[in-house]
């Protein structure tokens, strides 16, 4: 990612204000205290770099749906106030998704570098499977 250059760069960074992103470390405290992971990267990411291992998996394409607390689907996990905590390969889209679904008034944030530095501060991934809402 270019430092403002696109427009693209331009809206992840106004995304970003006022989101409280979580490092990898942090995001799995906030895991074992009870919120929700969810990792929206593509089965053929998942497949080269595992299962983040208690992460619901949920395409981006529904994401809003299935957390929306008000919404009849709704994943069963989504409920009102609890804190969800977004994943992609390396914290990007992540973030835009976090902000929308704040836009709908969900505690959510993502991780700093995503699954990649997850991976890398050598938090927990495995073979599956993976728990996929869809």
């Amino acid at each position: 990612m270019s430092e403002g250059g696109y427009a693209a760069d331009r809206h992840l960074v106004a995304a970003r204000e006022g989101l409280a992103r979580l490092t990898p470390e942090e995001a799995a405290s906030a895991q074992r205290a009870g919120a929700l992971l969810v990792d929206t990267r593509t089965a053929a990411q998942r497949a080269r770099q595992g299962e983040v291992t208690g992460a619901l998996v949920i395409d981006r394409t529904v994401l809003e749906w299935r957390l929306d607390p008000t919404c009849p689907y709704r994943v069963p996990e989504a409920v009102p106030g609890v804190r969800v905590v977004v994943l992609c390969r390396q914290g990007y889209s992540s973030s835009l998704a976090a902000v929308s679904l704040r836009a709908l008034g969900v505690d959510a944030t993502d991780v700093i570098g995503g699954v990649e530095s997850w991976i890398g501060a050598g938090l927990p991934v495995d073979d599956g499977p993976p728990d996929v809402r869809e």
